[in-house]
């Protein structure tokens, strides 16, 4: 299986969506653990990255390299 990409300030869409009705997340932190917060309502989840690329659908806007 191809290893998915992805780097800090990306917005992805997860399998899940959240709560508020939106399923697009922003990456905000990357490490170890990688810090999302929703689009839609601004809330921010912190999740292992293994769990992240699990449950990580697909990339829809990437961000700007500088």
């Amino acid at each position: 299986m191809e290893k998915k990409q992805f780097q800090l300030n990306d917005i992805v869409e997860m399998k899940k969506q959240h709560p508020c009705g939106t399923n697009a997340w922003k990456i905000i932190r990357m490490g170890a653990d990688i810090r999302i917060k929703c689009e839609g309502c601004q809330h921010s989840v912190m999740i292992p990255r293994k769990e992240f690329e699990k449950k990580m659908k697909k990339l829809l806007v990437q961000a700007d390299a500088e």
